[in-house]
């Protein structure tokens, strides 16, 4: 394709169209890969053909995400490799503040704000203590699923009034956890999901001597958006129905506890993309708080749960990967219909509580690939035809030679029509291997030379769409998808994927993305696009012996802890980096696992393995005394190795 055309998708089943572009320049990369739309001002394209990091927003320093990792690489630290930017976290925690606190000067809300993180979204360290801190100011707390959680939460360093939320199912050792956090003067919620846990919350408070704050989850009949709209709703895993608030207000008041009911929860789901959908479930939660008060429950706090959306591929739509809200009309919208409805009864504000986590974690982390291999199509090479090819190899090559723009759609049904013959022929032993290789190469040289005439047209064949598909490079990037995007595999979630150099250069290749695993699912061949979801990725062509690195943006929720080690790849390594005026510091490093920590995980002892393999190579006849050393030493060597490809 000549260096000055380039194709650009026009939507769902609407073909494309030739653009006559002067040089490409980096706001066209911008476009391209549609930065200003997802990266909420936290990356650019600087004017080097780099892509730049901004943790601190537009305004501040910023630092080229290609040198970060080439200093990586110069230190001697392998890829596949995640970068994190606690600064990143730092502002989104402010963001989500700052948001709520000018939504409640605006419409003089006479309540408060005090957010929750839920640390299922991502438990590293780095991360939970970094909200923590960065939310210190604003009594900003957290929220724990599992006893384990709550373990980890407790010993963080938080605001004295701060939450410590309880979710999930509890047996009483997470009870009693909980209560003795509340004893330590910690201010710990347990919010009940189901109504078997109020007996055993009365139980174990009057065991310990202290009095609860108990959170009833309330099962709402409004359902969210998108992907996770069966999680919320009647048919919900979690919450009370009305009839069991009743029962359980009716519990409390009768032991004398009606006090303790200190917040009304409900979640509507994550990744909630339709704002209507999130006005819809306020109204509601609000009308219950309001009736809760009524009954004499002391309720404070309206915990409106998590559902604060993350736009991944930027079309701010109600699309599954978007949200058609932003985070200011996301708050508004919020403390605005909250104040409507307590105003209406009479009754006080609450302190409203949100537990955003997609929305604070996800920008914080970007995923690094290498690219180590490209596999191509045929037909990019001179196809020689045999001298005793098969007449349906000679007509595929008759083809191959008449193609024009006037009867390119008639040439390519013939060779699609001649490709299944051929297939059919070679099934019955009636053509050479040679013949198919030939002829499969006729084939797509046909399909490229059609592709190319179908863009030189405003508005080609609809059927022609799957050719750029079918035609894209396939690039084998160093690392596992069920390892670091597991829900690329497990829920097709899309992810904003872009080189990280050469961004003042068209790109002239479309590819999808392979990894190194024996699984075929090990692929990543959807893309984000304003209009639909494309297919393919342009990317610019590999240069020998020239690093191109890839980088996966907002990929710092659930990723990290949703990984698998398929094929026994393990944990990849992650840089904390941070910038300023003077540039970019590493903080720290973090390596990625070892094969041994990883197969330990599947019940082997290294030593075992070493013993047993030693044992074979001592009882080898074809080994010498040099290559039994050798490998020995080799195998040692692998089980403390990454488990990534190596150079």
């Amino acid at each position: 394709m000549p260096p000055d055309i380039l194709p650009v998708a026009c939507g769902r089943r609407a073909g494309f169209k030739l653009e006559k572009l002067k040089r490409y320049t980096t706001k066209d990369a911008e476009e391209t890969y549609l930065v200003p739309h997802w990266a909420a001002g936290f990356f650019r394209v600087g004017e080097d053909g780099q892509l730049e990091v901004t943790p601190q927003g537009p305004g501040g320093p910023s630092a080229s995400l290609y040198e970060i990792v080439q200093d990586l690489r110069d230190e001697g630290r392998p890829l596949p490799v995640m970068l994190r930017f606690p600064q990143i976290l730092e502002a989104r925690v402010e963001a989500l503040n700052e948001a709520f606190r000018r939504a409640m000067r605006k419409y003089d809300f006479q309540g408060g704000y005090q957010g929750l993180f839920p640390v299922k979204v991502n438990q590293r360290r780095l991360v939970v203590e970094t909200v923590a801190r960065a939310g210190k100011p604003y009594a900003y707390g957290l929220e724990a699923g599992s006893k384990a959680e709550l373990a980890l939460i407790l010993a963080q360093d938080l605001h004295p009034e701060a939450i410590i939320a309880c979710n999930g199912f509890k047996d009483d050792d997470f009870i009693r956890l909980a209560l003795m956090g509340r004893k330590l003067g910690r201010n710990v919620i347990i919010t009940l999901e189901k109504f078997a846990e109020l007996s055993r919350v009365i139980r174990i408070a009057a065991e310990l001597g202290v009095e609860p704050q108990i959170g009833i989850r309330y099962k709402l009949k409004a359902k969210g958006s998108g992907q996770w709209e069966e999680s919320g709703g009647e048919s919900a895993k979690f919450g009370f129905t009305t009839p069991e608030i009743i029962r359980a207000i009716d519990i409390l008041a009768n032991a004398g506890m009606l006090g303790t009911i200190a917040m009304l929860h409900a979640h509507i789901g994550s990744q909630v993309t339709d704002i209507r959908r999130i006005k819809q479930a306020v109204r509601e939660i609000a009308q219950t708080y309001v009736q809760l008060r009524k009954l004499g429950a002391p309720v404070r706090y309206l915990n409106l749960g998590g559902g604060l959306a993350v736009d991944y591929d930027g079309s701010k739509t109600a699309f599954y990967a978007s949200a058609n809200y932003t985070l200011p009309e996301y708050a508004e919208d919020l403390v605005y219909v909250t104040k409507e409805i307590c105003d209406g009864h009479g009754e006080p504000h609450p302190t409203l509580v949100t537990e955003s986590g997609r929305a604070v974690t996800a920008y914080h982390s970007v995923l690094v690939l290498e690219v180590v291999d490209t596999i191509r199509p045929a037909g990019e090479e001179k196809i020689e035809l045999p001298q005793d090819a098969h007449p349906v190899v000679q007509d595929m090559f008759e083809l191959a030679k008449s193609i024009s723009a006037k009867n390119y759609r008639e040439v390519y049904h013939d060779a699609y029509a001649n490709k299944d013959t051929i297939q059919n022929l070679y099934d019955l032993g009636l053509i050479s291997l040679r013949d198919r290789a030939v002829a499969e190469a006729l084939f797509y040289q046909i399909a490229r030379k059609t592709l190319k005439l179908a863009l030189e047209l405003d508005y080609p064949a609809d059927e022609l769409e799957d050719l750029q598909k079918m035609l894209a490079d396939k690039l084998v990037c160093n690392f596992s998808l069920f390892q670091s995007l597991p829900d690329t595999w497990a829920i097709k979630q899309l992810f904003p994927i872009m080189p990280l150099s050469r961004l003042n250069e068209r790109p002239t290749r479309e590819a999808t993305l392979v990894d190194i695993t024996c699984d075929s699912d090990g692929k990543i061949d959807r893309f984000i696009d304003l209009h639909d979801v494309r297919n393919t990725l342009p990317v610019h062509e590999i240069r020998p012996g020239e690093p191109y690195y890839l980088g996966v943006f907002l990929t710092g929720a659930y990723q990290d802890v949703l990984g698998m080690s398929h094929n026994l790849f393990g944990r990849i390594g992650e840089a904390h980096v941070v910038v300023d005026e003077d540039g970019y510091k590493i903080e720290r490093f973090i390596t990625g696992e070892k094969a041994r920590r990883v197969i330990e995980k599947m019940g082997y002892e290294e030593g075992e393995l070493a013993e047993a393999v030693e044992k074979l190579v001592r009882s080898s006849r074809k080994l010498n005394p040099a290559e039994k050393g050798a490998f020995m030493e080799l195998y040692a060597r692998e089980l403390v190795g990454y488990t990534y490809l190596e150079e």
